[in-house]
């Protein structure tokens, strides 16, 4: 395995703990404080560009106008022996040395901590520790607790969507999210078959459904598109080639990548996607990609018109 044991790193192949029966099983991230004083320079976003799961706190922190409140570190795409690394050694506050490995961040929250050693991360530069590691508490957490500081009211998780929010978030996050991860990561044909025929019909649902309605939970993009948006705006760079997602290209839905641009088009969010780190990254897996070749295409025009104006009962955008 990799990551930390009592406080140790232990070098290993990626994901090799979470390879259960020849199956993927994402392990459960261990810090998880909810509670936050808004004060600007307090807190640190440490992400990786090739990440989905960092990538939906980077685009949080745009569409919040955080940029000036909550400082951020972009680790290295390809991950190393000692995994998410630093080009550069990261300055954390007061408390804590400058860190060149995330690791060393996760034993000055606990020198004895033992599991993965993963981004997103949410550090207190005041008081030298993690507050949050997994990214779906940590988006909800920059949708509110600092509209006082900003003045920015944007709300993606309204209290009467939030119901179908999430119903989409379950749906999305199993066999999308992970989904995609349960495919590259089988070791057994029987487990990727499943994987991926699971993941497709996940597909062809939500393609539908975007057929008729502008977002996932109707006429108002929410939490639940960009949860969504970070999985399909990797897929026909990475996932289609190095994890094998190959039933379909995004591209060969015509709704979802109708979609899928309008999203990348939204501003503030286009700056937060590293096309070049994502591909390295995947593709520097060496058990899936020994070679370490790293692909020329497929070249995707995001910009391109989406026309998603004219799906759904109203042109516009809610406002918040």
């Amino acid at each position: 395995m990799s990551g930390l044991v009592n406080g140790k790193w232990v070098n290993g192949d990626v994901a090799a703990e979470e390879i259960k029966g020849g199956a993927f099983h994402r392990q459960e991230t261990r810090f998880r404080d909810t509670t936050l004083a808004p004060e600007a320079g307090r807190y640190q976003l440490f992400v990786s560009y090739l990440c989905p799961w960092a990538s939906r706190t980077l685009i949080y922190r745009n569409l919040k106008a955080l940029q000036n409140v909550i400082a951020l570190s972009v680790a290295n795409p390809c991950i190393g022996e000692q995994g998410w690394e630093f080009s550069t050694p990261q300055d954390a506050g007061d408390n804590v040395a400058p860190v060149r490995y995330l690791h060393q961040l996760y034993t000055a929250s606990d020198a004895h901590y033992t599991g993965k050693v993963s981004v997103p991360v949410l550090w207190d530069r005041k008081e030298g520790r993690i507050v949050n590691n997994e990214s779906s508490e940590i988006i909800r957490l920059l949708n509110h607790a600092f509209n006082d500081l900003t003045g920015n009211q944007l709300d993606f998780y309204p209290p009467d969507l939030q119901p179908e929010i999430d119903r989409w978030n379950s749906l999305v996050y199993d066999n999308i999210n992970n989904g995609v991860y349960k495919t590259g990561f089988a070791k057994t044909q029987e487990n990727y078959d499943q994987a991926v025929t699971n993941l497709f019909a996940s597909l062809d649902t939500v393609e539908a459904h975007l057929a008729h309605h502008r977002y996932l939970a109707g006429d108002t993009l929410t939490e639940a598109d960009w949860r969504l948006f970070v999985t399909l705006v990797r897929f026909d760079a990475a996932y289609h080639g190095a994890f094998k997602c190959n039933i379909r290209r995004l591209e060969d839905y015509p709704h979802l990548s109708g979609y899928l641009r309008e999203l990348y088009q939204w501003p503030g969010v286009k700056e937060t996607v590293r096309l070049d780190h994502i591909k390295a990254g995947y593709y520097s897996i060496l058990w899936l990609n020994p070679t370490a070749i790293i692909p020329k295409g497929p070249q995707v025009d995001f910009e391109r018109p989406h026309q998603r104006d004219l799906v759904g009962p109203s042109a516009g955008i809610r406002v918040f």
